[in-house]
């Protein structure tokens, strides 16, 4: 099993900055793709960026010259600098990650996992 503890969110005025960090944890398993969605009341969870084990990088264009995506792979942690905030930013930010477990089993396995969530608020 592998689990993802995101940290960093909270409450930042207009044009301000937030950094949130996803650690992920667990025995025997490698981090691919690791990427952030958010998910606004009312509306459905969407992908704004994401990076590949070897650092290739995308956007949404919503975020895209403002948010920069970054990670530790020594640390399996994932990171999203997030710069010139505006109010639509505001959002429930997930992490997510695609994960092999039992590496060292003659079966390994990729699957999709998740984080709790945090919550990102730019008030009007």
């Amino acid at each position: 099993q592998v689990q993802l503890v995101e940290s960093g969110g909270g409450l930042v005025r207009p044009g301000g900055s937030l950094r949130l960090s996803c650690a992920a944890s667990g025995s025997g398993i490698m981090i691919n793709t690791m990427a952030w969605y958010r998910q606004a009341p009312g509306k459905q969870r969407e992908s704004i960026a994401g990076i590949t084990r070897s650092g290739t990088t995308n956007y949404a264009d919503s975020v895209k010259g403002r948010f920069t995506i970054s990670r530790d792979n020594a640390k399996s942690t994932v990171f999203l600098q997030m710069d010139n905030l505006k109010p639509e930013d505001t959002a429930v930010y997930y992490c997510h990650a695609k994960a092999i477990t039992g590496i060292l089993s003659d079966r390994p396995r990729e699957s999709d996992y998740w984080g709790q969530g945090t919550q990102v608020t730019v008030p009007t």
